[in-house]
Order: structure tokens, then sequence, then C-alpha cells
């Protein structure tokens, strides 16, 4: 089974996404900053006080048409304002989005906040949004075994990727999510953003409980990312002898974020 994560960064490489996509062969495909407009399609502007971003309308109903043998889930975490290309302004809602084949059982489902609570902003927020878990799990037929896959999309801090009591109470929180699904033997996998760096003590809570990180402090950005610090994606196992493969690959580009993408 091939499980990819990214964070698909509202859309914005959006044709470099719908070109690798049919060529992943990935089974379950995680995506975090996901958008969705109800009744709107194309591209919007993204703006707060420190960046503007071009983001697609609806990144959710976009992925779906490019993955027309895969079911999808949405979660939103916010929702804000957004304008199209006439200057109309839209609500969009912000979230995290799992796409399963429709080759593979769901037989369980959570999603909760890790990080505050929905918020419907008049002006987006430049740091301290709220954050929320996606967890589905998963019936590997060729294993014979289950598998939890859960991803998020950590806090972000203007501060900076270092420790908070805040990204503590969201790593303990994230354990709770994973605990409403996991059995005793279940493969459980976890990705997402996490805009942690790799010494975070989010790891150590994580290694209590069972889970090894894959990534450690690889470069886990693409050339479109200008920043000096490179750490920011994640990805995690509860047995590193289920791992055929890892790779958090250069190419190809398809956000600021490198794609994650696990084999086992």
């Amino acid at each position: 089974m091939r499980i990819v994560s990214v964070n698909a960064w509202g859309g914005a490489m959006f044709d470099a996404l719908v070109e690798w996509l049919p060529t992943c062969r990935a089974d379950v495909l995680c995506f975090q900053e996901v958008t969705r407009t109800p009744g709107l399609r194309g591209w919007t502007s993204f703006d707060d006080t420190e960046r503007q971003l071009p983001q697609r309308a609806n990144l959710f109903d976009d992925l779906r048409d490019a993955l027309p043998d895969h079911q999808g889930f949405f979660v939103a975490s916010d929702a804000g304002p957004v304008m199209d290309g006439d200057g109309h302004q839209h609500r969009q809602d912000f979230g995290l989005a799992i796409f399963i084949s429709q080759q593979i059982p769901v037989i369980g489902q959570a999603a909760a906040f890790v990080h505050g609570d929905f918020v419907d902003h008049e002006v987006w927020a430049t740091t301290d949004r709220p954050r929320v878990a996606q967890a589905v799990r998963l019936v590997d037929r060729a294993a014979d075994r289950r598998i939890l896959v859960t991803h998020l999309h950590g806090l972000r801090d203007a501060a900076g990727k270092h420790d908070t009591p805040a990204r503590r109470r969201q790593a303990k929180r994230l354990i709770e999510v994973i605990g409403t699904l996991r059995e005793p033997d279940d493969l459980v996998i976890l990705g997402g953003d996490f805009n942690l760096l790799p010494n975070s003590e989010t790891f150590e809570l994580l290694a209590k409980e069972g889970l090894v990180d894959l990534v450690g402090d690889a470069d886990t950005r693409t050339s479109r990312y200008l920043k000096p610090v490179r750490h920011a994606s994640y990805l995690l196992v509860s047995d590193i002898s289920a791992v055929k493969s890892f790779e958090a690959p250069a190419t190809p580009e398809v956000s600021d974020h490198r794609l994650l993408v696990l084999d086992v």
C-alpha cells in the first residue's frame, strides 16, 4: 500500500499537482491546506497581513475530479474571505482532505481539533489559527491487517517552529485523536505538515506511543520555499519493519513542501 502526504499549498501549483496525480500510484493521499468554496471553481486570492497567495477556490473538488478512483473526505479547520478574479468576495473553508482508493474498505473515521476550535474569520489571522487532525482506519487485504492513517497541519506560530505550551497540548490532543480509533494490532501511520523542528518534544511524546519518525532532519521543502529553515513535514510509523520504502523526493515539485511517499 502506498501512502502519500503533502501540504498542497491551497493548490498554488495546481497544474503541476494534477499532472502528477495520475502517475503517483497512491492508495491513500493526505493533503493539508485544502480549500473548499461551495458553488465556486477556478482561482481565488488569499490575503492576510503577511502575504497574498493564489489559491484554488475548491481544491477539494479539483482533487476529487483528478482522483475518480478514490473516495474523498474533507474536514474544515476554519474559514475566511477570498476574492475571485472579478473582485467578488467569497467565504472559503480551509482544512484537510484524505483520498482513499475505492478498492480499500474504510472501517473507521475520526476528526477533531488539536488546537482551538472552528473560526469564521472576518480577516485571516497570521498565527494561532485552529488546527484539526483527520484519521481513517482501513483494511489492507494484501497484508491481512488494519492500518490507521492520521494527518494534521500543525499550529503555525509567527515566532517560529520551536516548542511551546500550545504545541505540547496539540501533541497530547493528537495522541487522543489517534486513540479513538487505534486497536492493538493496527499499523499506525501519522503524517502531515507539523510546523516543528526535528528535535521537538512532540516526537518524544509520540515515541512513547510507539511511533517512529522517518524524516528526522531531512529537507522537506522545495525550491519554492525561500526561508532557511527547511523542516516542516514528517511521517511516522508504529512498526518500522512494515516499511518497504520511504522518500521525500526533491522532484516533482507540486507545492512549497516536498511529497512524503511511503510504501508498506
